[in-house]
């Protein structure tokens, strides 16, 4: 998959499938459009491009509300080149394109610009300036402009029963298994290895620390969780279980939520290196407890917890 920065970049198809939208978390739903996508690019023997937009269009039009993101532009960029696109567009979502008429959207950028000859879009799609586009709108450009317009049907996608919001109120309260039912994979948090207190060490049970996390992206209810962990710079390592512990942590000080990981069946010198966690299941809520004793015989619950949790 090729990616390009901006439409403008973009060189033109004798033969576009395309789609826009964030398709932030690229869920069930979201599968469903892209795969009508490709189908149909091979059909045409097109090209198949999805055109997506960064920073979130929320982030200029409502400025005061948190975006809570499923995935960062690059995590998305990461899941859509697995489903096989040819070509991804990450459009900078500024006030200058939030002003584009709905019609001046269709003719002069995805037709003149992309080449687009079909149309495909999910239920409920709305485009151009103060989003006044809809599918009645492209279904009166189609022939003028000469593309075909599909919409996948609202049937289609509630039958997944599957949204975005569902998937963030899911994880916003420690689900994380149902969110990873419609996500069609765990959900994920990724930073990078950073130096703790180590407190961790003390206890025998030394943890890796998690910082540098993109700060418009969901973490789930504070808790703990059991996870599998992939340390991205090694390319021949596999999953490794653990248990991660989201929260304040009462038990030695209260203090800005943190995300710490006790890996399994791994060493825990990982300084500075990049890391992914990915949220399995549930374990319990955060807990304040009496003694170091009292927490350490928990740990050993937790770590039990999570191994009967992974096997499943």
């Amino acid at each position: 998959m090729e990616i390009f920065k901006s439409i403008q970049e973009f060189p033109k198809q004798s033969f576009a499938v395309a789609t826009t939208g964030t398709f932030d978390g690229i869920h069930a739903g979201h599968k469903t459009i892209l795969k009508r996508l490709t189908d149909k690019a091979k059909e045409f023997n097109g090209k198949s491009v999805l055109i997506t937009f960064d920073p979130h269009p929320r982030r200029l039009i409502h400025p005061e509300y948190a975006l809570e993101l499923l995935t960062t532009i690059e995590e998305r960029s990461e899941l859509i080149s697995e489903i096989g696109l040819d070509f991804l567009i990450v459009q900078e979502f500024d006030e200058e394109f939030s002003k584009i008429e709905s019609i001046d959207f269709v003719r002069h950028l995805l037709v003149e610009k992309i080449g687009v000859k079909q149309l495909v879009i999910g239920h409920d799609h709305r485009f151009g300036k103060n989003r006044e586009g809809s599918f009645d709108h492209l279904k009166e450009y189609a022939p003028v402009y000469g593309f075909e317009i599909e919409e996948i049907s609202a049937f289609e996608l509630e039958a997944i029963h599957v949204s975005s919001t569902q998937i963030r109120k899911a994880i916003s309260s420690g689900d994380v298994k149902t969110a990873s039912l419609a996500l069609t994979r765990p959900h994920f948090i990724t930073g990078k290895v950073v130096r703790g207190n180590q407190i961790g060490r003390t206890l025998g049970f030394p943890t890796v620390n998690i910082g540098e996390i993109h700060s418009d992206k969901i973490l789930p209810k504070q808790g703990v969780y059991a996870v599998l962990v992939d340390i991205l710079d090694d390319l021949h390592l596999t999953q490794i279980p653990g248990v991660a512990n989201y929260g304040k942590r009462p038990s030695i000080g209260e203090g800005d939520p943190q995300l710490e990981v006790y890996l399994i069946e791994k060493g825990q010198n990982l300084y500075d290196r990049p890391i992914r966690i990915h949220f399995i299941d549930r374990i319990r809520d955060e807990k304040k407890f009496t003694s170091k004793e009292e927490l350490r015989e928990q740990i050993v619950k937790d770590i039990e917890t999570a191994r009967l949790l992974l096997l499943k």
